[in-house]
């Protein structure tokens, strides 16, 4: 019988970005006028802005930082960016830059379409974590990438610490390399 080509499938299910507004916001101004925040400066110095769609949700400082999460394509990002300068733009701040996006984290997960023997593999990788009493997974920091893994013997996987598709992509497939030679 030949051998079964394994095929992988991953989706982005969260991408955290960083940006900036260059642009002082007045963060209690906002709140007053938006529904969808939250403003607690006693407890947090930034506000929470919760957009519906896409949904995600943004921290906004008042140096005109944001720190974005939720979003599932850098389009998607995009796109809460501009409801961000439009809900500014109810209190008039009008931002006139195109603000640049820093990636700072992307969660992805899927299969990898193995049965995976995580006993096995926590004594045969190097930094692996895995204990089975806590949680059923394995967290595995794959050497000379910026990935970590979260595997499960049923295939399914988690991976985090990439900053674009192409290096999520390339981490996964080197995964599946590192996983065949220990099997």
């Amino acid at each position: 019988m030949p051998a079964k080509k394994s095929r992988t499938e991953i989706t982005i299910q969260n991408i955290v970005v960083s940006t900036s507004l260059e642009h002082d916001i007045p963060l209690i101004k906002l709140a007053e006028v938006l529904p969808n925040t939250e403003y607690n400066p006693e407890q947090f110095p930034g506000l929470v802005m919760r957009i519906k769609d896409p949904k995600t949700s943004a921290l906004i400082f008042s140096s005109g930082k944001i720190v974005l999460t939720g979003a599932k394509s850098l389009t998607k990002v995009k796109e809460s960016l501009q409801k961000i300068i439009k809900n500014l733009a109810k209190i008039k701040v009008r931002i006139r830059i195109k603000p640049k996006i820093n990636v700072q984290n992307m969660v992805a997960s899927g299969s990898i379409h193995m049965d995976l023997n995580l006993n096995s593999l926590a004594m045969k990788l190097d930094n692996t974590e895995y204990e089975p009493e806590q949680f059923p997974g394995l967290v595995y920091k794959l050497s000379g990438t910026k990935a970590t893994f979260l595997l499960f013997s049923n295939g399914k996987i988690v991976c985090t610490g990439t900053k674009s598709e192409t290096k999520l992509r390339e981490a996964v497939k080197k995964l599946v390399v590192v996983l065949k030679k220990v099997k």
